[in-house]
Formats: structure tokens, C-alpha cells, sequence
């Protein structure tokens, strides 16, 4: 009786993930095949070519992978939908790889990536970029002479994801200066702001109380202020709109007007295991109303 291909994909992924590399494998198989397979699917992703990769993927119905934001793939209709979005959302993508390595035994090859996925937003002066450094394991199976992507699993190489968050220079003088006897200066954080969800090119608004609490027009969203130092402002959101939630964190310009950063998921829907400060996607705040006066 043929093994299905759930069953097999999990032996691989087990032999993969834990980059086992049979003596034999490394010294006598040629993998130049299968490592220009690998560069090719990613060239195809940086050209937005969706043919390409559909060409380099597996369409099976129980093929399940994994990518950053807590985000889980089963079969190939939901990805191809939401490259469809990322294509149209971006201007363009760059993915330069800075290690790859490839194994295979037999018919079956698996892979170790670490790259950049630059994504690039708008035109010309308005044009932005956001760099999220990846890492990626993978398993192929060789069907009909071609290396073919069964399943993959991407992280962020870094906890921050894309955008760094404190950018201070290191010789600048706090405005404020917290010491034993006296509380650390927290501003007053009230007032309408516009978010833009750079990734995404989304943008909605949040109503803030003074202490940096209070909803915004995203699945009916709330930001929950829990820390704030030296213009590093940090806290929690909640949408129960689509049931999820997380964290965020901020630096604050010295005039108040505009505030950097990144926001990460902690939980989607039932799924709790996301790993600490997984990647959700960079902020850029700009107030719209003024800053309420420190007379």
C-alpha cells in the first residue's frame, strides 16, 4: 500500500529540520539541480512571477507550511491567494540570498536558507522599504526529473523583525532623567492618531486617552499602554474583530508629534505557540492632533 504524502512529509520534514546529513549523501550526490531549483523559486518570488513558482511548487491538497506572523498554508488555493495580494500590494521585492545550503537522498532534498525579503512600496519620493531577514528550511521531492517544493518554514532571524526600533543616537541627553526619588516622565499620549501599517500600506485610526489607551478602526482593535521610557513606548493590542492579539513597541519623537516601530502577534484565534515577539509588521504613528501642552 502507497504511503500518502502527509505521512511522508513529516518524516521529511523531521529529517530536514533537524539537518541530518548522511555521510554517503554529502560526498557522492550531485545537488546542483536541486540548489538551482531553490534559487530559481526564490528568483521567481522577487520577479512577483506567480506562473514560475506555481511551476516549482506542489499543489497537493494536504501540503501544509508555515510562514512568519503565525501564519499556516494547507494545500496551494489559500497561498496563491495571498501572493496574488502581496504582488499587488508592492511595488516591487528583492530577496537576496546569503546562505543556502542543500541536501538530498534519493529522490527527496531539503534546504537551509537565510535571505532578506525586501519589500518595496510606492514610487519615487514616496517610496519605502522594508527589509525582513528571514531564515527558511524546506523539502523537496523530485517528480517527473523536477525538484518540486513539498512544504517550507520561514522565522526572522531577528526578534525586532523589520524595522529597528531604537534609533536614537547614543550621545543624545534624555529630556528626562528618572532617579529614586522621582517617577520616569511619562507624556500625555491623548489624542487622535493615524497608523500606517507599512507592510501592508494600511491605515486606520486610533483615539488614545492620556495614559495611551483606547480603540482603533481596525477589527475592532484597542491599544493597551504598559510601558513607557525615554521615548520607548511599549504595550499590547487586542482585535476581537478577527480574534487575535499581541504586542507593540514604539520610540517616540522628541516633539510627540510622530512615533516608529514594530508590532508582533501573540496569539491567533486558538494558537498560542507563537514564538516571542514574532514579526507582525512595522508602524509608523503620526498624530493628528497636538500634543496637549506640559504647562
Amino acid at each position: 500500500m502507497q504511503v500518502s504524502v502527509l505521512v511522508r512529509l513529516i518524516v521529511y520534514m523531521t529529517i530536514g529540520s533537524a539537518c541530518w546529513v548522511p555521510a554517503a549523501v554529502g560526498a557522492t550526490t550531485d545537488n546542483s539541480a536541486l540548489e538551482t531549483a531553490v534559487r530559481a523559486l526564490v528568483r521567481a518570488n522577487a520577479e512577483k512571477d506567480l506562473p514560475g513558482m506555481s511551476r516549482l511548487m506542489a499543489h497537493d491538497a494536504d501540503i501544509t507550511s508555515y510562514t512568519i506572523g503565525g501564519r499556516k498554508y494547507v494545500g496551494w488555493a489559500e497561498l496563491e491567494r495571498d501572493i496574488k495580494e502581496e504582488f499587488a500590494k508592492v511595488a516591487a521585492l528583492d530577496l537576496p540570498i546569503s546562505e543556502l545550503k542543500v541536501w538530498s537522498k534519493g529522490d527527496i532534498g531539503w534546504y537551509t536558507m537565510e535571505l532578506d525579503y525586501v519589500r518595496i512600496l510606492g514610487h519615487g519620493a514616496d517610496q519605502q522599504r522594508a527589509v525582513l531577514p528571514l531564515r527558511e528550511t524546506g523539502v523537496l521531492e523530485r517528480r517527473n526529473g523536477q525538484w518540486i517544493l513539498l512544504s517550507w518554514h520561514e522565522s526572522l532571524r531577528n526578534a525586532s523583525g523589520a524595522m529597528p526600533v531604537d534609533d536614537r543616537p547614543k550621545s543624545a541627553a534624555p529630556k528626562a532623567v528618572a532617579t529614586s526619588n522621582s517617577p520616569a516622565v511619562v507624556p500625555d499620549l491623548s489624542g487622535e492618531w493615524d497608523i500606517l501599517e507599512v507592510e501592508d500600506n494600511k491605515s486606520y485610526k486610533a483615539t488614545l486617552d492620556k495614559a495611551g489607551n483606547g480603540p482603533y478602526t481596525q477589527h475592532e482593535g484597542r491599544f493597551t499602554t504598559t510601558k513607557y521610557t525615554d521615548r520607548l513606548w511599549q504595550g499590547t493590542w487586542l482585535q476581537t474583530g478577527n480574534d487575535r492579539e499581541g504586542g507593540f513597541e514604539l520610540l517616540l519623537s522628541e516633539d510627540g508629534r510622530q512615533a516608529k516601530g514594530v508590532w508582533w502577534y501573540s496569539r491567533v484565534g486558538t494558537q498560542k505557540n507563537i514564538p516571542p515577539r514574532e514579526h507582525g509588521g512595522t508602524y509608523v504613528w503620526k498624530r493628528l492632533t497636538p500634543p496637549p501642552s506640559t504647562r
